[in-house]
């Protein structure tokens, strides 16, 4: 490795050494792939909720059932810790109103 590509390879990752930067570089490619899967499977609760949503609502209830949602909230709060409720609330957002 070059004087400027290592040095380019540790100022991309913040390391201080070509091997830091190698172990870096490689974590980042995992997390972009969990990412993706990640915004899929956003993605996929998004189109599952508005089928709810829409029998629930031409069955004349509500669009949301709150009970269900603090179900939820709990559950991501109790695997997640706090952060869990505010991943459950922007989840719970980006689904409402889809119908």
């Amino acid at each position: 490795m070059t004087a400027i590509t290592e040095q380019s390879a540790t100022e991309k990752t913040g390391a201080r050494t070509r091997e830091a930067a190698g172990v870096i570089s490689g974590a980042r490619e995992r997390i972009d792939a969990l990412d993706d899967r990640i915004i899929g499977l956003v993605q996929e609760r998004m189109a599952v909720s508005a089928v709810i949503q829409e029998a629930r609502i031409t069955s004349g209830g509500r669009r949301v059932n709150l009970s269900r949602e603090m179900e939820i909230l709990g559950r991501y709060r109790k695997e997640l810790g706090k952060p869990g409720t505010t991943l459950a609330m922007t989840l719970l957002e980006l689904c409402r109103g889809r119908v």
